[in-house]
């Protein structure tokens, strides 16, 4: 039996599994930027799990639904529950708090949607999950100072606010643009190109913010008309 056809499942375990840690790092608040990390970990599987799988020309139905199994948890459980803690400790355990665990049931609800939408193939429809994951790691390491700007009671609004945004992105039919590999002049890649640069420049900047501003300027770059070559 080839293990090749394994190589792509044990990938896609290893973003699970790295998505399991971020959730033990958080529920011990041994290191918030280790659970981050562990989150940025899970993306970087998950964008080579279904890239090698398609090298060796080992898809399988299988493997997307183990994919979005690990998606769930790596992106839409482990990033919830990291802005979960740090909104709790904002508002003194307000029950409100609870509010940003709408991100992982709509999570789950864009990965079935993707499962069985043959329209998604080259690019998205809706927000994929692990931007919406990039986006609230940012978020979590902005809640201080947004505090200090608005005050406390006014930045759980904010985030329950966004958590309701985000969910609806994820499975609107946005159009957006994907980083999968496709022969195209490279003028046509305009849009990848300068959001690599502008995550570059506001994670230098900004740090973990960063992550959270590089999603808002791929939401708005995916709004943007593209000329048909």
């Amino acid at each position: 039996m080839s293990i090749k056809k394994h190589i792509p499942n044990i990938i896609t375990c290893a973003n699970l599994l790295s998505g399991v840690l971020a959730i033990v790092y958080t529920l011990q608040e041994r290191s918030l930027e280790c659970a981050a990390w562990c989150i940025v970990l899970a993306a970087v599987f998950d964008f080579f799990d279904g890239l090698v799988a398609r090298a060796l020309g080992v898809t399988s139905p299988i493997g997307k639904d183990l994919d979005s199994l690990a998606d769930v948890v790596s992106f839409g459980v482990a990033p919830a529950l990291l802005v979960y803690q740090g909104l709790s400790t904002l508002s003194g355990g307000s029950m409100l708090a609870y509010g940003v665990f709408i991100l992982p049931a709509f999570a789950a609800l864009r990965l079935a949607k993707f499962n069985h939408d043959e329209r998604q193939t080259m690019s998205f429809l809706g927000l994929p999950v692990p931007s919406n994951a990039l986006f609230w790691i940012g978020a979590s390491f902005a809640l201080e100072s947004i505090q200090y700007t608005i005050g406390s009671q006014l930045t759980l609004i904010t985030y329950l606010v966004l958590a309701v945004l985000f969910s609806a992105l994820m499975v609107s039919d946005l159009p957006m643009f994907s980083f999968k590999l496709k022969k195209a002049p490279l003028k046509a890649l305009w849009r990848q190109i300068l959001l690599v640069i502008i995550a570059i420049a506001a994670i230098l900047t900004r740090g973990w913010f960063g992550c959270s501003l590089t999603i808002i300027a791929y939401v708005f770059l995916s709004l943007l008309p593209v000329k048909e070559e």
